[in-house]
């Protein structure tokens, strides 16, 4: 998988413009931070953030996927302001749990998700080397 940045553009920060990538294409549904047991344990939107990473790896998993197979993510949350304020937050979960890549990715505030107590849904596509 390879970023993809115009030359003379600066270096985006937390997310990369596009990837270039080959292989099997896997596309989540829209995932949210809740347990095995879909119960939300955690009700800040920084540590649903987390959760909800921790479950699309999961998921990927299921077809030989990690967090290096990830092209693009877009992420739904039903406060900008609660992101803004919680992006240290999610910035050392994203290194936890993703490390160091960075996929292309959108970020939308919502009025609200289907699930009642869902603070941020993200849709996951991978590519996995053939």
């Amino acid at each position: 998988m390879k970023p993809l940045c115009p030359e003379g553009w600066p270096r985006p920060k937390g997310y990369s413009n596009a990837m270039a990538a080959r292989g099997r294409i896997v596309f989540t549904a829209g995932v949210v931070g809740w347990n095995d047991e879909e119960k939300f344990v955690e009700t800040s939107l920084a540590g649903q953030f987390a959760q909800t990473l921790r479950n699309i790896l999961a998921i990927l998993a299921c077809d030989g996927a990690g967090p290096q197979s990830i092209a693009r993510l877009t992420c739904y949350v039903t406060s900008i302001e609660e992101y803004r304020a919680s992006l240290t937050e999610i910035g050392e979960a994203w290194k936890a749990i993703i490390g160091r890549h960075y996929p292309a990715m959108a970020l939308v505030e919502v009025v609200r998700l289907v699930e009642p107590e869902a603070k941020v849904e993200i849709e996951a596509t991978a590519v996995v080397p053939e």
